[in-house]
């Protein structure tokens, strides 16, 4: 664990404001650039925050907004409640990013009771926030989160394509 100044600067140029609580970057764009942070579930002010995967880099961020914009959260929540096998990868994604959070939580000697079992992005039972299963997916690699490597799929991305 650990961010340098170089990648809090750069993040901050992607959010147009300084980034809360990142503990590092998770996922970067081929060329170096951040496009994942993880942060930590508390916030440096005392808020619980249990989004741990966070998109950062503004054009995958804006492709991500125009697939929700376009209905493809409801797409996914309809194909959620009819195909267990979908059901289930998400299930267990669910509990993958909670073991992760966990992980980073101990790693900062944290207690965060009030997020207890809360993931993101609706996990583990519909889709609300693609940006955070889209950063899951990044964060986690192939595999482990299939709304959001489906998403991936769907934008064309690739890790040695550059998005900048």
């Amino acid at each position: 664990m650990g961010v340098s100044e170089s990648e809090l600067a750069a993040i901050e140029a992607q959010l147009g404001r300084v980034p809360r609580g990142v503990v590092s970057v998770a996922a970067s764009c081929q060329c170096g650039e951040p496009l994942v942070v993880a942060t930590a579930p508390r916030l440096p002010d005392g808020t619980p925050f249990p989004t741990t995967y966070y998109l950062t880099h503004p054009g995958i961020t804006a492709v991500v907004s125009r697939l929700e914009a376009d209905g493809l959260m409801r797409q996914f929540n309809e194909r959620l409640a009819d195909d267990a096998e979908l059901a289930d990868a998400y299930a267990a994604a669910h509990q993958a990013y909670i073991d992760d959070r966990e992980r980073i939580a101990a790693s900062l000697e944290l207690e965060v009771p009030e997020i207890a079992g809360i993931s993101a992005g609706g996990m583990p039972t519909r889709v609300k926030c693609l940006h955070a299963l889209v950063g899951h997916a990044l964060a986690a690699g192939c595999g482990v989160n299939p709304v959001g490597d489906e998403t991936l799929k769907l934008i064309g991305y690739s890790p040695e394509t550059c998005l900048c």
